[in-house]
């Protein structure tokens, strides 16, 4: 790849973005909040719904019975088909749709927060929740129009992939790769230009960043993904040399131990990289966007972002601006 293998591209990738997060620890707890708010903000408008009165108390099953009534119909098991069919009320339709834009627009509403200190980060600045979370309320109306928006394409994806059975489930895959590639730069946007609202110019510029600084083969994100699968693999050869021992040894409480400590490292490491992956993503967009290098980044190391077609990696150009 270029002068510089993959994986030591995705190595010092990752080097480069854990010490970013090392030197601003609040990058990693940021997550940790947003998760919380937002699980209090889905409960908040899910409580409604299962909370309503019916008559009876909470503790007795007539209660979920008729909850469960009011959201879901029950139709006779038609020739051909096994069991009785299950479906939606309209009133759980509408419901349901109302949580997933509200739900989108709090996800996208705190990507804002997290990116505007990812980039304040990258920048040098000191990291706030804080004030993470202020300028956010500042870009409310681009949030919201974003958010219905990418809810309408994600519906729409999904319409084609039930309705098209394999034809669709293939051009849905399809549709959902250009979608996300095309916007991966649209939060960024939202975060740096105070006047873009509109979600079509967003998601234009975003591609445009795309193809000015890495062309038009583009076909995926390379990622850190090279150096975190060689580390997972490595993880899983210990953990296999431990329950080896553990058998040898007779001692069963080796491996009970073992695979407990190293499910929790994995669940940790999982966490740490996709904070990493968050902020390699902010450091790629400075690069495309105001063409800033940030430390401990370097130049060859974006410009090998991502993925390319085989047939058109070699005349990828890099417009000069």
């Amino acid at each position: 790849m270029n002068q510089m293998g993959k994986f030591q591209r995705s190595w010092l990738l990752l080097k480069s973005s854990l010490s970013i997060m090392g030197a601003n620890k609040q990058l990693l707890v940021f997550p940790v909040v947003i998760v919380s708010l937002t699980v209090v903000i889905i409960l908040f408008f899910l409580a409604p719904a299962v909370l309503r009165p019916t008559g009876y108390s909470y503790a007795q099953p007539e209660h979920w019975q008729a909850i469960s009534h009011s959201l879901f119909t029950n139709s006779e098991a038609v020739p051909g088909q096994r069991g009785p069919q299950f479906g939606f009320t309209p009133a759980a339709i509408v419901y349901l749709a109302l949580l997933y834009f509200v739900s989108m627009f709090f996800a996208t509403f705190f990507n804002v927060a997290f990116y505007n200190e990812i980039l304040a980060a990258l920048s040098g600045q000191s990291v706030s929740i804080g004030r993470g979370l202020k300028f956010a309320f500042t870009r409310w109306k681009a949030i919201l129009l974003w958010t219905l928006f990418a809810g309408l394409v994600g519906l729409i994806i999904k319409a084609i992939e039930q309705r098209l059975e394999i034809v669709g489930r293939l051009l849905a895959r399809y549709i959902g790769l250009a979608w996300s590639i095309a916007s991966v730069f649209v939060i960024p946007i939202i975060v740096r230009e105070e006047q873009s609202a509109n979600p079509l110019n967003m998601l234009k510029k975003s591609a445009g960043i795309l193809k000015r600084t890495w062309g038009e083969a583009l076909i995926g994100y390379a990622g850190l993904a090279v150096a975190n699968t060689l580390i997972v693999i490595g993880s899983v050869v210990l953990l296999m040399g431990a329950l080896f021992a553990s058998i040898a040894l007779n001692n069963y409480w080796l491996i009970a131990i073992t695979g407990v400590l190293w499910l929790f490292a994995m669940v940790g490491w999982s966490y740490v990289t996709s904070v990493a992956s968050q902020v390699y993503k902010g450091a790629l967009y400075l690069y495309a966007a105001e063409g800033v290098v940030a430390e401990p980044y370097s130049e060859e190391l974006l410009e090998m972002a991502w993925k390319f077609k085989k047939t058109g990696s070699s005349s990828r150009t890099k417009d000069a601006t």
